[in-house]
């Protein structure tokens, strides 16, 4: 079936079905390859993507769930949270793998979005979720950190 879908800034039309997971309309059909596919079920943060601002898992998200919405992706990411968790993701060498990096960037990105000075609580209450096999759990906390002081000028 035909629809539109907001894509960062864009309104774009594919035709999938109904029930197709938005991270394969990413993938596979907008070639937005920056979420991950992790493990199907919404339990890892590997397929995270923002939906007007707000977290989600694309992995189990139909794309008719989507509707008139606001779709980001990290490769669309913007403004001073991104800015600024993309920042600090590189001074602090956040990354080990990488794999699920995206996920962990837009989740935090959607958490500066909402709260731009996090407690450790909430940091890590806002990141439950997102899963990294690499454990770099610290360094993504105080790459959050570093974020909102980054934001706060």
């Amino acid at each position: 079936m035909k629809r539109k879908i907001n894509v960062n800034g864009d309104a774009l039309e594919v035709d999938v079905p109904d029930d197709k997971p938005l991270l394969w309309v990413l993938r596979e059909d907008l070639h937005l390859t920056g979420a991950k596919y992790g493990c199907g079920i919404a339990q890892c943060g590997a397929c995270t993507v923002l939906l007007d601002g707000s977290a989600v898992r694309s992995c189990v998200m139909p794309v008719s769930a989507v509707g008139e919405q606001q779709v980001t992706t990290i490769e669309g990411a913007d403004g001073p949270a991104a800015a600024a968790v993309t920042s600090a993701w590189r001074d602090l060498d956040v990354v080990q793998c990488g794999y699920c990096q995206t996920g962990q960037m837009m989740s935090a990105t959607a958490l500066l979005e909402t709260n731009p000075s996090p407690s450790d609580q909430e940091i890590d209450s806002a990141m439950r979720g997102n899963l990294c096999r690499c454990n770099t759990y610290y360094r993504i906390r105080a790459a959050i950190h570093r974020a909102a002081d980054e934001m706060e000028g």
